[in-house]
């Protein structure tokens, strides 16, 4: 199933190219949509029926009309994972000769809420005179409260994924300061549901600058799977439903600057665009 969020926090099943209104199947408060996520997630195998009966009588609309946001608008932490990718190493190390250690070393980070934006909005820029890049990523949402759950029971915490950008501005900062701005985690288009994808690790994942294709890496190249980053945070924090982990960029990071259009697409997730500015009172 895919769950998105829309036209100022509706609640919508996406089938083909429509969304389906089923808030009122649910009791959908979308003046406080992530308690109602949670609420969601928590109770899905008893919701999902409805869900699904709702879809016969709810008012529908093409996906071209109607605007997507952001499908987890605020959750508690974002978790996020560095240098995850070998390529990704080496391509840092050879720009920035930045990346000693990979995630195994480095562990998780987390990543500021506030700088969630969902598709279609803008990505704004704080400084005029610095580098900063896009990321593509798969992230998770969690089903259920988990805490020092093994790799192997992994797959029962996760209630769906989704796409993401993980927007770096290049500096010395710490890592949570430079990519925790203000827009700097564009999300969506919305969460398929962990039923119908099986196996993440196989899926290609693809990252567009305007009409330059800068990342394309299949996602089994990756380090700690999702199942592993969900086991190393469980060990540190305990993680709630409605909590995001992203899973770290494969190669092909690059700069991104005023007036671009970055698109990001998943197989079998979907695909979202963002548009890039400076802010108004960037330096």
């Amino acid at each position: 199933m895919k769950i998105a969020l829309f036209n100022q926090h509706r609640l919508g099943i996406v089938q083909n190219d429509r969304i389906y209104d089923v808030s009122e199947a649910v009791s959908w408060n979308a003046h406080n949509p992530q308690e109602s996520l949670e609420r969601l997630i928590c109770s899905f195998n008893e919701w999902k029926p409805k869900l699904e009966l709702a879809l016969t009588n709810s008012d529908s609309y093409p996906l071209t009309e109607v605007k997507l946001q952001a499908p987890v608008p605020k959750p508690s932490k974002i978790l996020a994972a560095p240098v995850n990718y070998l390529n990704h190493q080496s391509e840092m190390n050879a720009k920035f000769n930045n990346a000693p250690y990979t995630i195994e070393k480095l562990g998780l980070f987390l990543k500021a809420p506030s700088s969630i934006i969902g598709p279609g909005e803008t990505v704004l820029l704080p400084y005029k005179d610095r580098r900063h890049d896009h990321e593509a990523e798969l992230a998770f949402v969690i089903g259920k409260e988990a805490k020092n759950i093994t790799a192997a029971e992994a797959g029962e915490y996760i209630f769906g994924y989704f796409a993401l950008m993980d927007i770096t501005v290049r500096g010395e900062e710490e890592r949570t300061w430079r990519k925790s701005f203000d827009t700097f985690t564009p999300m969506g288009p919305w969460i398929v549901t962990s039923d119908e994808i099986n196996n993440p690790h196989h899926l290609q994942m693809e990252l567009w600058v305007n009409e330059e294709l800068r990342q394309n890496t299949n996602l089994s190249e990756i380090i700690w799977d999702c199942c592993t980053c969900l086991e190393k945070a469980s060990q540190a924090m305990t993680l709630y439903p409605g909590d995001i982990i992203t899973t770290g960029t494969p190669k092909g990071v690059g700069p991104i600057t005023k007036g671009d259009c970055v698109r990001i697409r998943i197989d079998r997730i979907g695909e979202f665009s963002v548009n890039v500015d400076f802010k108004d009172d960037a330096v």
